[in-house]
């Protein structure tokens, strides 16, 4: 039994006639009168009184109208909600974040729950180099992760969306902003000071870059923390532990109570981010729509 002649046999006992039937399924009726035949030899039933001028089901008639009923409807409920899920108005979002990079997923977030509100999102935060990982073992589509990518320890081929470098600040506390008497700071004021650093779990990163800024301008940074999660290194700027050196963008994502932020003047390095995916990967209908929308803003 196949679905056609399911669909052929209950159009017919919607219609009660074969003429009916066949003129709303845009056919010939023998054609249609053969396919019915066929599914009552099929089953060794017949399925309907034939009368003069309408057909009434018999007992294993109406059973089967029944069933064909749940079964057509779960195959049209299928085939709306795949094509939903491939046009991004329903299915799932499988997305990873560097938290230093997070303000830049605020947007296509708010977007993605105004415009698809059945998309459920799955949210992965790690370093760079994690969340690389993670994209090419196939547990995220997409993330937004800083430069550099390392993608020579992978073996896939990625497309990014190069987003808007920016500068490093200095986040220290009120209380240890009391010592800074202008408002930015130059390189070699911070020799002395407990500085914390982002540092990626494996591989070249912003650490590096930070650390080469302040080799060139001649000072020797005093590092009292490494950490790859920027929320908790002003957690801990903001108890007083030490200064956190973050890109600008950073804190417009988080919580900034108990800090003050001076640019530094002459760091001579710059934050960078993209939104990265697998060249070669079938990506899902959310993700497309969060890349498109990225490509507007930032791209446009």
């Amino acid at each position: 039994m196949d679905t056609k002649r399911l669909r052929y046999f209950k159009t017919i006992a919607d219609e009660g006639q074969i003429t009916r039937a066949a003129r709303k399924l845009q056919m010939a009726q023998p054609p249609l009168s053969q396919q019915l035949k066929l599914l009552e030899e099929e089953l060794n039933v017949q399925l309907f009184d034939r009368g003069k001028r309408s057909l009434q089901l018999t007992a294993a008639g109406a059973a089967l109208y029944e069933k064909a009923k749940l079964i057509l409807g779960t195959i049209e409920d299928t085939v709306h909600e795949i094509k939903a899920m491939d046009s991004g108005e329903k299915g799932t979002l499988s997305i990873g974040v560097n938290k230093s990079c997070f303000y830049y997923l605020l947007e296509p977030m708010r977007h993605i729950r105004a415009t698809t509100p059945n998309v459920k999102i799955q949210l992965r935060e790690g370093d760079t180099y994690t969340l690389m990982q993670a994209m090419a073992e196939r547990d995220i589509e997409v993330a937004f992760v800083r430069f550099p990518l390392n993608i020579e320890d992978f073996t896939v081929q990625y497309d990014a969306i190069t987003l808007p470098a920016e500068r490093y600040v200095l986040a220290v506390s009120t209380t240890h902003a009391a010592s800074i008497e202008a408002d930015e700071v130059q390189m070699q004021h911070l020799a002395d000071m407990p500085l914390l650093l982002l540092h990626r779990t494996s591989g070249r990163g912003q650490y590096e870059r930070v650390i080469g800024a302040f080799h060139r301008a001649g000072v020797q940074p005093n590092i009292a923390c490494e950490c790859p999660d920027a929320a908790m290194l002003l957690s801990l700027a903001s108890a007083g532990i030490g200064a956190a050196i973050v890109p600008e963008s950073t804190l417009q994502a988080f919580p900034t109570e108990g800090l003050q932020v001076f640019p530094i003047a002459n760091m001579n390095v710059k934050a960078e981010a993209a939104i990265v995916w697998q060249r070669e990967r079938y990506l899902s209908g959310p993700t497309r729509r969060i890349l498109e929308r990225m490509r507007g803003i930032y791209e446009g």
